[in-house]
């Protein structure tokens, strides 16, 4: 794989990671130490939406880098270089959960924020976030994914079906009925923003 290639740079997100993935490929283990720390965070969200297990989140995570690692000569830029990430992350995830006899933890992810918010504006996000984190429990798997990937993520649909293995009407499908279960859950509350 040529990173130089335009075809390819259009597959990564920088010329940095173009440039990672080549030393990668020449087994570089600082360059996938900081891929590793570049996706990380991204799919750590991404997996915790997922799995909903957090004792999961980190094994599942190791998982899929450890077959980027691995597999890197595998990725032939017909799709950008984080779908075919995430689709590992997704059927990793997949099979975990199938795996796995624990119960769901109810967990709240940390948020970052850019500025100090006030009281009033602090205690209606909190309020708002716990909400949401509600409502996205009650759907199911596969609703969940769609919508943590178009509006966590802000993926297309196109490749939302790359990563789920699937046709883009699905997704189309499933991102209509996972609104329609949100509005219905969040009736009276914030059901005018979805």
């Amino acid at each position: 794989m040529a990173a130089g290639s335009s075809q390819q740079l259009t597959a990564f997100q920088s010329e940095r990671e173009a440039y990672l993935v080549s030393r990668v490929l020449d087994r570089d283990s600082r360059a996938f130490h900081e891929l590793y720390q570049s996706y990380r965070p991204r799919l750590t969200r991404f997996l915790t939406n997922l799995v909903r297990r957090p004792s999961l989140v980190e094994e599942v995570l190791n998982d899929t880098m450890m077959v980027v690692w691995n597999r890197l000569e595998a990725f032939k830029g017909n799709s950008k270089l984080s779908t075919w990430v995430f689709a590992i992350a997704y059927r990793k995830g997949m099979k975990a959960m199938q795996r796995s006899d624990d119960p769901v933890e109810n967990s709240e992810p940390a948020v970052s924020a850019s500025h100090e918010p006030g009281p009033e504006e602090s205690a209606n996000h909190q309020r708002t976030h716990k909400a949401l984190k509600q409502a996205l429990d009650k759907l199911s798997a596969n609703h969940r994914i769609v919508v943590d990937l178009t509006y966590f993520h802000e993926l297309g649909y196109r490749e939302i079906a790359e990563i789920m293995e699937c046709p883009v009407d699905t997704v189309k499908t499933r991102m209509f009925h996972a609104r329609r279960q949100l509005k219905q859950i969040l009736a009276g509350e914030k059901s005018d923003w979805l």
